[in-house]
């Protein structure tokens, strides 16, 4: 049998620790009456920061494959919070726009997101911050040259 000694098991970590922000998300939007998921928040964030991009640019930001993010964004247009429009001269990419209602929502949930990280960054420094960041993206990188 593997035996775990010696291993560094971050995954089990990072899963419990991803889990809990996500409850803490689905929980403040409920509060605030929003119908959103962390996942479509990731999108409209991103939308709200660059408006008009490209699905495979979303999904590049959000770390999605295409069909999860097709489906988001499906998910997204039926709520009125985006809106697919062709690029000029295109006939098959679209963009993806955020409108007046999903501003708005932005708007409305910004201020519960700054919180959040807030009281989960509690006790943490910017240098703290910065080496998460670091170990996150080392790790990201040495597994993802693998796959």
């Amino acid at each position: 049998m593997l035996s775990e000694q010696g291993s560094k098991n971050f995954g089990a970590y990072l899963d419990r620790t991803l889990r809990v922000v996500r409850l803490d998300l689905f929980r403040r939007f409920k509060e605030i009456g929003v119908d959103i998921t962390p996942e479509q928040w990731i999108i409209i964030s991103s939308l709200y920061k660059k408006n008009g991009q490209s699905q495979s640019d979303l999904g590049a930001l959000s770390f999605k494959n295409a069909p999860t993010i097709s489906r988001i964004i499906d998910l997204l247009c039926e709520k009125g919070l985006t809106v697919r429009e062709r690029f000029d001269g295109e006939k098959r990419r679209y963009k993806v726009v955020l409108t007046e209602k999903g501003v708005e929502m932005v708007e409305q949930i910004l201020p519960e997101i700054l919180i959040s990280r807030e009281e989960g960054w509690e006790g943490l420094s910017d240098e703290d911050y910065n080496h998460f960041m670091r170990i996150l993206n080392q790790i990201f990188e040495n597994l993802k040259a693998k796959n």
